[in-house]
């Protein structure tokens, strides 16, 4: 089933605003919030789907590359955010638009109930900068990458927060003309966790964690592009007593090409031929990203035309099929010649079908060239 786009889930314009956005948000979370629809099994999901869609658009970053890519943009791999959002990485995240350290936004109004939901924290993302070579960026390519990254150590174990007693949060009563208020605070102690360490093995440090390098696979799609960010939810630093995992952005660099040059899907090459292929026409290797191909120049060919060869450039991030190859030509003129070639040239100069005679209303370089875009 296709994904709803995050624009109309919040039920805002593409040009909204920050603020404009967490409004929309808090309206939805509020509306379909779990607390509020407990026998409402599509009240949650609708929950989840409007996290979702605000995790992404609150983010600048993600927002640019939404915009630009739509949910192909979003995915890396297994991981992304293709799989939708648990009610932990919600409570996790954007508890601050909820009220209370993440619990129910009801809870704070009318002195609790059920108890809160004990915050999970979050590891940190890590960044990491991934180099593909222009045939990987065409077809899409499987890596896998080596990650120094924060993991619980093992022979660590935890205990409930004596300070909140395990629910995550510290509340505070206050008598007021209406009755009493109940406030909520994350713990002081345990950040929202519910758990402190209990016991450490020698050399682990107060958090539990440690550094640990390990070996990621992913799946890059093709068509990515210089400066693009995939994130693999769930790979960066844990956190610690067991919360939520950070994410793992992979921003991607372009390894320059020998001898091609990418423009969008379409792939440049620069041919340079000699006079006499130029005029007498002749078949000639040209390189690709699959290969080398074989291509006829017809005789009386100038300088400046432009071939095609489609569908030998890039594949589509959106699966809109494959770009071309463009190859310009150019008739190379030399610099040096023996004497015997300077008298062959200067008899040949003498003759009519030397001199340049343009086609009655033939177009420009610039004119060709738009041709094609």
């Amino acid at each position: 089933m296709a994904k709803r786009d995050y624009y109309d889930i919040l039920g805002v314009s593409k040009t909204a605003t920050d603020d404009e956005l967490k409004k929309a948000y808090r309206k939805m979370a509020i509306k379909y919030h779990p607390d509020k629809n407990p026998d409402d099994p599509q009240a949650e999901d609708k929950f989840k789907e409007a996290a979702e869609a605000y995790e992404v658009l609150s983010n600048a970053d993600k927002r640019a590359q939404y915009d630009r890519f739509g949910h192909d943009g979003m995915r890396a791999g297994a991981g992304g955010h293709g799989g939708g959002m648990n009610m932990d990485d919600i409570f996790s995240q954007f508890g601050d638009i909820f009220g209370g350290g993440g619990g129910s936004p009801f809870e704070s109004f009318f002195g609790g109930g059920g108890g809160g939901r004990s915050r999970q924290r979050k590891g940190s993302n890590l960044r990491i900068k991934l180099k593909l070579t222009l045939n990987e960026i065409a077809e899409g390519v499987e890596k896998k990458i080596k990650v120094n990254r924060l993991v619980n150590a093992s022979g660590v174990t935890f205990k409930t927060c004596s300070t909140c007693g395990g629910s995550g949060q510290q509340k505070k009563v206050v008598n007021t003309m209406l009755g009493q208020m109940v406030s909520a605070s994350t713990c002081s102690t345990c950040h929202g966790s519910g758990k402190v360490i209990d016991q450490r093995p020698p050399g682990v440090d107060s958090t539990g964690l440690e550094m640990k390098e390990e070996i990621i696979p992913i799946k890059i799609p093709a068509g990515v592009a210089e400066g693009m960010q995939l994130s693999m939810s769930g790979k960066g630093n844990m956190a610690p007593g067991g919360g939520i995992a950070g994410d793992l952005l992979i921003v991607i660099e372009e390894k320059e090409h020998e001898e091609l040059k990418r423009d969008g899907n379409n792939v440049l090459y620069d041919l340079y031929i000699s006079f006499t292929e130029a005029a007498l026409g002749t078949s000639i290797e040209v390189p690709t990203i699959d290969g080398k191909v074989r291509i006829k120049i017809d005789p009386g060919t100038q300088s400046g035309k432009i071939l095609r060869l489609r569908g030998k450039g890039i594949k589509d991030l959106n699966g809109y099929g494959k770009g071309d190859q463009l190859i310009h030509l150019n008739v190379w003129t030399p610099k040096k010649l023996t004497s015997e070639e300077r008298a062959m040239l200067e008899k040949l100069s003498t003759s009519d079908n030397m001199r340049p005679k343009p086609e009655k209303g033939e177009k420009g370089f610039f004119e060709k060239v738009k041709e094609f875009f």
